[in-house]
């Protein structure tokens, strides 16, 4: 899903500049705030996705030790 966002991204771009060089600015700035949204989705993902890894490795290094919340 990463990489479908940084395709769109980059394909608003291209059309972005396309319409800029028509002359037509305001459908180039309303496809660029799009490949924008792009671009920030996709940045979010990842960094979803390094938060995920991090919490599960974070869990797994928690899990081998000394449990104080069971009771003898």
């Amino acid at each position: 899903m990463k990489l479908f966002w940084l395709i769109v991204a980059g394909g608003c771009v291209a059309v972005a500049a396309v319409f800029l060089l028509r002359g037509d600015f305001d459908r180039a700035f309303v496809v660029a705030a799009v490949g924008m949204l792009a671009w920030f989705l996709n940045y979010r993902m990842q960094v979803k996705a390094a938060l995920t890894a991090k919490d599960s490795d974070q869990e797994q290094s928690d899990s081998g030790g000394f449990r104080q919340d069971r009771e003898p």
